[in-house]
């Protein structure tokens, strides 16, 4: 569908019309690249962790409340975006969604799209049911947040981004919000937050100089563990039943190996994914980063015990086996 082309300014994004007359054949193609090559694409300012306007947050939070997955297109990054986008949706406003090559609108058109169903049926999602889960506020952190509710805009909002990245902000309420209140204050909460909120503690805490507040989180998943080498070393001879993936190039692992590990490439990396959740995974690399990369993302799949080698296999090198080649 197409919706009908707004009047300049009124709806839809956060800045007035421009005159633009035309873009390159090049970047057109590129922009129509992005359109058919993802199922839901949102140019905007900002991305989708970080919204640089309201209009983009706002339709960031619908989104967000409705598919697990869409690619943000940040125009602030790229001008020749910025303008052209204008152009090819003739639309003189960001942000701009489109879905599985057709474009919607800006956030104004995405929120009533929202609210009546049509922007479901276009996602091919059905809006489930969501219950306000239970979040507590501690009474040091209700202090400092009805200080902040007294001189701010709006309503204070808690959102848990991808990662367990949490945020406390004033925002205006969004389609879909639950309001959960706790202390006396009241947190609008997105739909996607909802489901991993439940028991939720918000706390605020005073550590001489230095004072914050601590969020606490039972559907949060445990950091990854750091093995030293020598600890490593221990678990390997004593037998323990732990299958250890080296995550670095073919060409470091000819250069440098440890005995028994396994090369995570895309055959080692399929077989991984139908193993038990409970086999114990080590992650190793040059020198730790990658592997803890690594580490993380086969955690958020459900395996319950990873480790990563601290230091990699340079710190293997230098403290467990000599013989092993550093570069």
């Amino acid at each position: 569908m197409r919706w009908p082309t707004p009047r300049p300014g009124l709806r839809g994004g956060t800045e007035p019309s421009e005159v633009i007359m035309s873009i390159s054949a090049e970047l057109r193609s590129r922009i129509q690249s992005l359109v058919d090559d993802n199922e839901v694409v949102l140019f905007m300012k900002g991305n989708r962790h970080q919204p640089q306007c309201g209009f983009s947050a706002r339709a960031v939070g619908v989104l967000d409340g409705l598919v697990d997955d869409y690619l943000t297109v940040d125009v602030l990054s790229d001008p020749e975006v910025r303008q052209g986008i204008k152009v090819f949706s003739e639309w003189p406003t960001i942000p701009q969604l489109y879905i599985k090559g057709e474009f919607v609108g800006g956030s104004d058109i995405v929120l009533e799209a929202a609210g009546s169903g049509e922007l479901h049926d276009m996602l091919g999602v059905t809006l489930e049911e969501v219950a306000s889960p239970t979040v507590t506020i501690s009474p040091a952190a209700a202090e400092r947040l009805q200080d902040a509710t007294r001189h701010g805009q709006g309503a204070l909002r808690f959102k848990i981004h991808p990662g367990f990245r949490y945020e406390l902000t004033m925002s205006p309420k969004m389609f879909g919000d639950l309001e959960v209140i706790s202390e006396g204050i009241t947190l609008l909460i997105d739909r996607a937050t909802a489901k991993v909120a439940e028991g939720t503690l918000i706390d605020f805490e005073r550590q001489g100089l230095r004072s914050g507040f601590v969020i606490s989180n039972p559907a949060e998943p445990k950091p990854v563990q750091q093995l030293s080498p020598a600890l490593l070393k221990a678990m390997i001879d004593g037998g323990e039943d732990i299958v250890i993936y080296d995550v670095r190039t073919p060409k470091e692992r000819e250069t440098a190996h440890i005995a028994g590990t396994v090369l995570l490439d895309p055959t080692a990396a399929q077989a991984l994914e139908s193993r038990d959740r409970s086999t114990r995974l080590v992650f190793h690399c040059h020198h730790g980063v990658r592997s803890q990369q690594a580490a993380e993302f086969y955690q958020s799949q459900g395996f319950a015990e990873v480790f990563n080698l601290a230091g990699g296999i340079d710190a293997w090198s230098q403290q467990v086996d000599a013989s092993v080649p550093r570069y």
